[in-house]
């Protein structure tokens, strides 16, 4: 078998969802009216096309980068309640994320897992004893949480024993508390596949570069594919900008970008390895600065991180990066809590920046404003939804849809279902809720190892793709002797396929951050993957060898900015 034959063999199995069939989606979403256009392909955007897709609307999302690549793929990887609200008093806000967070753990448990969290207690901290005590009880009765996942009060002695690599000094306790850890791009993407499995339509790397008008009303837009550099468009009755850091600059093409606007922060996140940070308990705890932030250290996969900072920011939000002011803030925060770890630049493995897109408040520090989301409508129609948080993005897209459902109801156009997305089971879901994860991910971890793969590649495959695993299974089954024809290991050659296939993976980078996470988690296996996986995908993509050594210095460029501070 010649490689021409290989990679005929694999070409038959795509999907709905491929890389290989951009075109051919795109060219689906010309050729009609839509009922609805999202632009923008982040976890609003995905949640918007899910809900809307399972009513039954002709639904549609375009992505000017990749799916997840803006702020969806760089928070803090926490579907979380929001405990921190409560400070601020927004009590609302608190009880709708922290009930929406048990319905994504059920929902897609494979990305989605409880992760206990550590509240220390000092002396002239942010939370003394009995606020603590009373802050979570709250937040336990706002947010629902389950009877054994419900906060305890620690001691000192306690705390310690939960994380010796605390600081001791003027410590009184702690709190103990459950939170929910997620793979934010995957999560993106798991809503965005059964958005498509339901009907829906979407495709990556085009750019909405002009609203469409007659009489007026937005109809549609002019799109860019920014791979191919050809323009099309594509008409919609009705139009949602889910743009997140950019939504005002669509409202800026619609000239409706009035009162209220985007205030946009900076968070940013270092990763060290386990040997440097050996973090063994996730920690919730207070910087000693001046400006009163509080930070995240989490241990994940033998790799720990911690953040996040949270500066205005005025830049481009599509790279944003860490400066060394970023950087050192954070080491110094972590030095003091942990003063046993000693950490400096060098051990700072990787990192990632991200952009908050937040409504701006007159007069309010950037921590300070509020998460809440808020439904902007223009004149012409165009309907924004601005804001918001990762854990509510469900609730989110209910409110968007509903706007949409009544709007087309008042046009006596149709009318369209409620939500059913609450008991909704993502892609990759299917594994028997929350309680039956474990028991399928031993069987499969079984299964894997009988294929090829060792425990630890088993184990990380069925954490990352779920009942999708099947699908990667299969691959090694059928070609999965084809690897090494490849230079690439059975792990790596099958999930790149299923990332091309079903994940519409278009670049390298897309495999190597928003499909792996290994940019941010393993950075020395995209080191040891990048030239093969780049050859592979140069071949099955038809790369010209100036679109390859684009991708090789993209790739190589994110590689460095990961570790290397930009104004270093």
């Amino acid at each position: 078998m010649n490689e021409q034959d290989i990679l005929k063999g694999v070409i038959v199995l795509v999907k709905p969802f491929s890389g290989l069939q951009r075109n051919v989606i795109l060219d689906q979403m010309v050729s009609e009216e839509l009922d609805l256009l999202v632009i923008g392909g982040g976890i609003t955007g995905s949640g918007i096309l899910l809900d809307a897709a399972s009513r039954g609307m002709n639904a549609a999302v375009i992505e000017m980068q990749d799916y997840a690549a803006g702020t969806s793929s760089r928070s803090t990887k926490l579907v979380h309640g929001g405990l921190r609200y409560l400070k601020n008093l927004e009590v609302g806000l608190v009880a709708e994320v922290g009930k929406e967070r048990a319905i994504v753990y059920e929902n897609a448990p494979h990305v989605t897992i409880p992760e206990w969290m550590l509240l220390p207690i000092f002396k002239g901290g942010t939370f003394g004893k009995f606020s603590t005590s009373a802050g979570l009880a709250l937040y336990d009765r706002l947010a629902g949480v389950k009877r054994k996942e419900r906060r305890s009060m620690l001691s000192k002695n306690e705390t310690m024993s939960k994380e010796p690599l605390l600081r001791k000094n003027d410590l009184k306790g702690g709190g103990y508390y459950v939170e929910y850890r997620t793979d934010d791009a995957r999560l993106t993407l798991e809503v965005m596949k059964e958005a498509v499995h339901r009907g829906g339509k979407a495709v990556n790397y085009v750019k909405a570069e002009q609203l469409l008008y007659e009489d007026g009303k937005v109809v549609g837009v002019r799109a860019m594919d920014v791979i191919t550099g050809e323009t099309r468009e594509i008409r919609a009755k009705k139009i949602v900008n889910a743009a997140g850091p950019w939504v005002d600059e669509i409202r800026e093409l619609d000239q409706s970008k009035k009162g209220k606007h985007l205030f946009m922060t900076k968070g940013v996140h270092l990763v060290f390895d386990e040997s440097k940070f050996p973090l063994q308990q996730a920690v919730y705890f207070d910087t000693p600065f001046e400006d009163g932030r509080m930070m995240f250290a989490i241990p994940r996969a033998g790799k720990t991180y911690i953040g996040t900072t949270d500066t205005e920011y005025k830049k481009n939000p599509v790279h944003p990066q860490m400066t060394v002011e970023d950087r050192d803030y954070i080491i110094d925060a972590a030095n003091y809590m942990f003063p046993g770890i000693k950490l400096d630049k060098d051990d700072v493995e990787s990192s990632w920046s991200g952009v908050r897109p937040l409504i701006h408040e007159e007069g309010k520090d950037p921590s300070e404003i509020s998460r809440k989301d808020e439904i902007f409508h223009s004149n012409s129609g165009l309907i924004t939804i601005a804001g918001g948080k990762l854990t509510g993005y469900r609730k989110m897209a209910e409110k968007v849809v509903d706007f949409v459902a009544d709007e087309f109801k008042d046009e006596k156009y149709k009318k369209f279902p409620s939500s059913t997305t609450k008991n909704m089971v993502l892609s990759g879901g299917d594994v028997g809720g929350s309680k039956g994860f474990k028991e399928y991910a031993t069987e499969q971890v079984r299964r894997g190892t009988t294929l090829g793969l060792s425990v630890e590649e088993a184990d990380r495959l069925v954490q990352r793709y779920g009942s999708n695993i099947e699908r990667i299974y299969q691959i090694i089954e059928t070609i999965g002797t084809e690897a090494n024809f490849h230079g690439l290991s059975l792990e790596v050659f099958a999930t790149l396929i299923y990332g091309i296939e079903e994940e519409m993976v278009a670049t390298p980078l897309d495999y190597f951050n928003r499909r792996t996470s290994a940019l941010y988690f393993d950075i020395d296996w995209v080191k040891t993957w990048k030239e093969p996986v780049i050859e592979y995908m140069a071949k099955r993509l038809n790369w010209s060898n100036e679109m390859k050594e684009a991708h090789v210095q993209d790739l190589e460029q994110q590689l460095h900015d990961a570790v290397v501070p930009f104004d270093a």
